[in-house]
């Protein structure tokens, strides 16, 4: 049964991502101005902050008393101890692309109460649509109900793999994406999950950090999705390291080859 309080958060944020978009595609032909932050390859845009404060401020506007994780740190300091509802804000998940392709990324958001999952949201900028929900309003690509995702194994579907993971072979990522039907890298978590809980893919995998799980790990696991550390174990919403979702016979298939 739906919770008619989340449903009525799920429209507004669904509204706040709409209005974030549109900062976004204003923004799409002009000069950019691009700082690095751990390397070359770790980039944040003045888009990135831009999305990330409007979003800050409309859910310190509506909701004072929650505590925000965001990429870019606009939000507040998170733990394991922090009670209550915490959102996690990914303002541009797919920096390089955006800088380089003006195509292929992302916005979401996840949002826990006492860390427990409540609200997930992914949204291809540039095509507008909108994974979104959670446990207590089902979930939604855009306005059409998600339907049942085929149990497919790994040799049955294509795999999402990370480039460095399977470049330097780590995990057996090569085995791994000779055994599937074929690879593909989009270089955005955001839409690699989506394409795996669309049915695109039968997995994914990569080296994750919150912003970049938060909202999927929410939406896979209502869509009945395995979404665990790529050796099988829990993950929490503020883990970080090499995550792996896929449906349960690929995920199978997928420790198998891990622990050889």
């Amino acid at each position: 049964m739906q919770d008619l309080k989340y449903v009525k958060i799920d429209r507004q944020v669904c509204q706040w991502l709409r209005e974030a978009r549109e900062i976004v595609l204003s923004e799409l032909n002009s000069q950019l101005t691009v700082e690095t932050k751990s390397g070359r390859k770790d980039l944040v845009t003045n888009v990135d902050k831009q999305v990330e404060q409007f979003l800050t401020n409309k859910i310190k506007t509506q909701y004072p008393k929650s505590h925000i994780l965001g990429e870019e740190g606009f939000g507040d300091k998170v733990d394991e101890n922090t009670d209550g509802i915490i959102w996690i804000v990914d303002p541009i998940d797919g920096t390089m692309n955006f800088v380089k392709q003006r195509n292929n990324f992302a916005i979401m958001i996840g949002v826990y109460k006492d860390q427990e999952p409540i609200l997930g949201y992914i949204m291809n900028v540039v095509t507008g649509e909108l994974l979104h929900g959670g446990p207590l309003t089902g979930i939604k690509l855009n306005q059409a109900e998600i339907s049942n995702i085929e149990n497919q194994g790994l040799s049955e579907g294509l795999i999402g793999l990370s480039g460095p993971l399977l470049v330097h072979n780590e995990y057996n990522m090569q085995t791994i994406g000779d055994s599937a039907l074929g690879m593909r890298i989009y270089g955005s978590a955001g839409l690699e999950i989506m394409a795996v809980i669309k049915g695109e893919l039968v997995g994914y995998i990569s080296y994750l950090r919150p912003w970049d799980f938060g909202a999927g790990k929410i939406l896979a696991e209502c869509c009945g999705l395995s979404f665990t550390m790529v050796d099988g174990q829990p993950l929490n919403m503020l883990s970080s390291g090499v995550v792996l979702i896929a449906t349960k016979r690929a995920h199978s298939d997928i420790l198998t080859i891990v622990s050889q």
